[in-house]
């Protein structure tokens, strides 16, 4: 059968990709760390990230036991099984990401010291994402094949109940992979609030106490903040990002899946091939994402030229040979040539843009997945009519390419709006001069004009991948947005580390060109942030939309023409836009709230007697504790907010109102994600041209600078708290809502 040997292929490229992140685990490993100072505030670094997540784990232990309970309870009895299941495989693959990340830090910092190329710290830098974007697909596909067979087996119609409400029947598929896909969003939910409210408290005390009052530099070791602000790179940006994307791209699956079983129920085999495609389209994506990947860490591999011993010895009399160049010169490893005795020589390739050489994986990774999907297509739906498919066999992967397109225009959108190269984010660094208010005001007047392109662009795509197939269209769609996501979680993984590896230049004194080199790559690791985040708010945006299709595919039919219906969606929609305000007001009045707690004791240990002048060590754990307290302390409102506000409205007014709250919210909140993504990524950069003396006029430590750090974190919650959670917030009261309609459809209040 067709599903069977899908699922073959599929498991095999899980595996070897399985593999490939090991190995790559193993090359990153052989790399040295450096001196003693960077080794010791890399393991600093790690220890002060797992302990916080662990901390973090607890938490989600619990909500996700009680969840599994309900479930089974409600739906089916091995939903709460499922669930259980998607909150393992997300919490491994964030393991093996995170380890990746805080391993490759201060090898990309030891890289620029050591070999002083560009080329070899981005070879670092992506060899860690790659163990973090690799995890995300990997563990996302074993899981939706798994169970997708299960369910064959069994019987994809089959129905059943929960132990606790036998009046309501659910399909075994639908109920057992929507929970599969709650699993994810719990953990993405809960890591995103902590994780941002952890870095983002340590980042606004770190620009405050140092570049404020104290005149620091930035990641100036004596500001405790600096050390919170590395770890909580790693905590949000790493493992954050990774559960943020995983779960956007297992949701797609989950809708695909489920539309596939009540759209086309009708016929088995139309079935089997409805439900096999969308894992030949995530096979084909990680495939994709492993091969651009790899191009660029072998790329920017050392490599190796015999060059005329003379030469060589006049090189190193001038000090421009690298210590394994002078080490091979005093061992005289040479070899005789027809110009004489020669000598090999490392070298590495000149990298004048590090984000010219991350954008194309983007366009390498889209181009290989829609000829994979191309032929995928055809394998799965040559030769059979489908009355829902438009244009035959090709309809579904014209609908992929729409999201694939879309995925990489949003991209684009996002990188001309926060990228130093164009004018939007200099404009934001020439109003510095005119001092914060004008920072402020240009930078929410980008990031409202950043929404409107990749909004509408979205809105087309989306009708037509439903002319093309119908809802199942619109679900494959957003497969295809994040069917490369190995690819886009790398590069994304990319910009911590960089971030990290500048932070560890500057907190073990090492040499300032080493800074330049990784400020080089931060840089354009913001950029491919801000472009990650772009990316993550399209896959959230068809995400949710292709769980709207769900929702109503999985709930009898409600008539929008009876007035109670109507009304009761229209209020919906309102208590929609309530919740994502109230949801981002938490999110700024914790964050706001711990970091005022952070830097005054951040002010408080500099006052101490000793540690301005480097005598006295500051006390890192006692802040690493602090920053930890508030994120915990902070987490669970919003957390809990997103997934019980669509169980209240659906208990009091049904699935009509339900379906409005999804409306309203995923309205607002892709508008504000938009906003904040892209406003708070020009801040960071506007700072970042001024810091890197592109701003004639606005030097370090000038009343401009000190502007641009105000719009940076005042940016700082924008993009990495209330944009980021935006996102998530939707996606899981989708999910909720998609697990309880059919219940509340029976039971309601009013």
């Amino acid at each position: 059968m067709m599903i069977y040997s899908v699922s073959s292929i599929g498991y095999s490229v899980v595996l070897f990709t399985f593999i490939l992140i090991v190995y790559n685990f193993i090359d990153l490993k052989r790399h040295d760390e450096g001196t003693a100072a960077m080794v010791d505030l890399a393991a600093t670094i790690r220890s002060g990230s797992k302990t916080f997540l662990a901390k973090v784990y607890q938490v989600i232990a619990i909500v996700i036991a009680l969840l599994a309970v309900g479930y089974t309870m409600i739906q089916e009895p091995w939903a709460g099984v499922c669930l259980l299941l998607g909150s393992l495989l997300v919490l491994i693959a964030e393991e093996i990401g995170m380890r990746g990340g805080t391993y490759a830090n201060v090898r990309a910092t030891n890289a620029a010291r050591v070999t002083k190329a560009t080329s070899r710290t981005i070879r670092i830098a992506t060899l860690g994402g790659s163990i973090s974007g690799f995890s995300v697909p990997t563990f996302g596909i074993f899981g939706f094949i798994t169970l997708s067979l299960i369910c064959w087996r069994q019987g994809p119609l089959s129905t059943s109940s929960g132990m606790l409400i036998r009046s309501v029947t659910n399909n075994v598929m639908a109920a057992r992979l929507t929970a599969y896909s709650l699993g994810f969003s719990i953990v993405a939910i809960f890591n995103r609030v902590a994780g941002g409210t952890y870095t983002k408290s340590a980042d606004i005390g770190n620009d405050k106490v140092s570049k404020g009052e104290f005149g620091l530099e930035e990641d100036d070791p004596r500001n405790v903040c600096s050390i919170a602000d590395l770890i909580g790179d790693c905590i949000n940006d790493l493992a954050g990002n990774l559960s943020d994307l995983g779960e956007s791209y297992v949701a797609t699956l989950m809708s695909s899946g489920v539309i596939a079983v009540q759209t086309f129920a009708y016929n088995i085999g139309v079935l089997e091939r409805t439900i096999s495609f969308p894992i030949v389209l995530a096979t084909g994506g990680l495939v994709s994402s492993v091969i651009s990947i790899m191009y660029i860490i072998l790329k920017n591999r050392r490599h190796y030229k015999w060059i005329p011993l003379p030469e060589a010895e006049e090189a190193n009399q001038n000090g421009l040979l690298s210590e394994e160049v002078r080490k091979a010169l005093k061992e005289n490893v040479t070899k005789a040539g027809k110009h004489g005795r020669l000598l090999r020589v490392e070298y590495s390739p000149d990298v004048d843009d590090p984000e010219a050489e991350l954008t194309l994986a983007t366009f390498i990774s889209a181009a290989i997945t829609v000829v994979i999907g191309l032929i995928g297509s055809y394998f799965v739906f040559g030769g059979v009519k489908i009355a829902e498919f438009r244009f035959g066999w090709v309809s579904p992967m014209l609908a992929a390419i729409l999201g694939i397109i879309s995925s990489v225009a949003v991209g684009l959108l996002t990188s001309i709006y926060t990228d130093t190269k164009h004018k939007y984010v200099r404009r934001i660094a020439e109003m510095a001069k005119s001092g914060p208010s004008f920072v402020i005001s240009e930078g929410l007047a980008l990031g409202n004009a950043s929404a409107f392109w990749p909004m509408l662009i979205i809105g087309v795509s989306i009708y037509l991948a439903f002319v093309c197939c119908g809802f199942y269209g619109i679900a494959i769609a957003a497969v295809g947005v994040l069917s490369f996501v190995g690819e886009t979680v790398s590069i994304d993984a990319f910009g911590p580390i960089a971030d990290n590896a500048g932070g560890i230049a500057e907190g073990c004194g090492l040499d300032p060109e080493v800074r330049e080199i990784t400020d080089k790559c931060d840089a354009a690791g913001n950029t491919t942030a801000a472009v990650g985040k772009g990316n993550a708010i399209g896959g959230a945006s068809y995400s949710t939309i292709s769980m709207f299709m769900t929702f109503i595919v999985v709930v009898p039919h409600f008539d929008l023409n009876e007035p109670s219906t109507f009304v009761k969606m229209v209020c919906g929609m309102l208590f929609g836009v309530a919740v994502v305000k109230k949801f981002l007001a938490l999110l700024t009045k914790n964050t706001l709230a711990a970091a005022d707690k952070l830097t005054k004791e951040a002010e408080r240990q500099l006052r101490v007697p000793g540690v301005l002048e480097k005598t006295v060590k500051p006390d890192y754990n006692a802040a690493v504790r602090l920053a930890s307290e508030n994120a915990l302390k902070y987490m669970t409102g919003p957390s809990l907010l997103s997934v019980i506000s669509p169980i209240l409205v659906g208990a009091l007014m049904g699935p009509g109102a339900q379906l409005g709250l999804l409306m309203g919210a995923t309205g607002i909140a892709i508008g504000e994600a938009f906003l904040n993504g892209n406003a708070g990524g020009a801040y960071d950069n506007g700072k970042k041209m001024i810091e890197m003396g592109m701003i004639e006029g606005a030097e370090r430590h000038s009343a401009a600078h000190l502007a641009a750090i105000t719009g940076d974190m005042v940016g700082d919650i924008m993009k990495d708290v209330e944009g980021v959670c935006c996102d998530i917030c939707i996606k899981i009261m989708a999910v909720v809502s998609v697990a309880t309609g059919l219940m509340f459809y029976y039971h309601h209040l009013l």
